[in-house]
């Protein structure tokens, strides 16, 4: 995919250490890989839009496991937060459909880096209320009632629909979520931008199930994301980051070629996403060319491809994001 670079107050001009090479005049806030109107960098369907390819080639591209076989189920990013984000909130799939909005907005963050000292703002505090919370943006003090939180290189933050929540500086996150862009603004430190308190106060959920998720590593002899141990090395490592509703996210730390599928075995199959964070390696699929990625980039693999081989130059570090082939709980979190 062509990562769409998107200006944001809360930007940065210096990309590094994902983007080294790039150059920017305005402050880029995120890196958008999966979006609707993301382009394919490469091959017969290069230059055009995933929305597109999504409406053609359907479950061929999403999967059986993707709830709509029209729209590309994930939206993955990197977000560059430089200063504070608005402190906001997106809808569940039922508040966002009774405002027309095909779905609502569960999304997870991996901490790609972090500087010591790095927070993000996730959920109310304990026992505070949605009216409290408004009173509190009425008298700008809407900060003091969020739950802070620390992060470090390599957390894993779910973050449920309905969660108050914002970034502070100092991170750089890979964001898996579903397809929607559904944001209500509730606070902006006195930005002129616009704010959408009604439909936003109206989302929030007091108790929502997020926080930093406890992880546990897997396999990696299965499939759907965990790789068959052809040629392993024994420094590979393998963690599942998290699994929910929506997606299913995992982490490899590749030395040797390894072999993936698109789908559990007995399950439903899903298109799958590589996002590289460390090195970089190349990706085949049978009857199909190779495609190089490095740091920064994204990969999309149909579900029809059935089975792909990474094979890292060196080494390489990747995430892979898929929609879970079976009805998930949501991710046991701690704060």
């Amino acid at each position: 995919m062509v990562p769409e670079f998107d200006p944001r107050p809360w930007g940065t001009l210096d990309l590094a250490p994902i983007y080294p090479d790039q150059q920017f005049s305005q402050k880029i806030g995120e890196a958008w890989l999966t979006g609707d109107h993301c382009k394919i960098a490469n091959g017969p369907l290069a230059g055009r839009r995933l929305d597109e390819i999504s409406q053609q080639f359907r479950r061929a591209l999403v999967g059986a496991a993707a709830r709509d076989d029209r729209r590309f189920p994930l939206l993955l990013k990197f977000l560059f937060p430089h200063e504070k984000l608005s402190v906001q909130v997106h809808p569940d799939d039922t508040a966002a459909q009774r405002l027309g909005e095909p779905w609502g907005k569960t999304e997870c963050w991996y901490i790609a880096h972090a500087r010591a000292g790095s927070q993000i703002g996730l959920g109310l505090k304990p026992g505070v209320t949605r009216a409290q919370f408004a009173q509190a943006i009425d008298e700008k003090r809407a900060e003091e009632l969020l739950n802070w939180l620390d992060v470090h290189s390599g957390d894993m933050i779910y973050v449920a629909a309905g969660t108050v929540h914002t970034l502070g500086p100092g991170s750089i996150l890979v964001e898996t979520q579903q397809q929607s862009d559904a944001t209500y603004r509730l606070y902006d430190y006195g930005r002129q931008r616009e704010l959408h308190l009604e439909r936003g106060l109206a989302a929030i959920k007091e108790n929502a199930a997020s926080g930093k998720v406890l992880r546990r590593p897997v396999p990696l002899n299965g499939a759907g994301g965990s790789g068959n141990s052809n040629g392993s090395s024994s420094k590979d490592k393998a963690e599942e980051l998290v699994a929910g509703p929506y997606f299913v996210v995992d982490k490899y730390n590749l030395f040797a070629g390894r072999q993936f599928s698109t789908a559990d075995a007995g399950d439903p199959s899903s298109v799958q996403i590589l996002v590289a964070v460390e090195g970089s390696g190349t990706v085949e699929c049978e009857g199909g060319p190779t495609v190089a990625f490095t740091k920064g980039d994204a990969v999309v693999v149909p579900a029809s491809a059935n089975e792909f081989r990474v094979h890292p130059q060196e080494q390489i570090e990747f995430l892979i994001s898929r929609v879970p082939g079976d009805p998930r709980p949501e991710p046991l979190t701690q704060h």
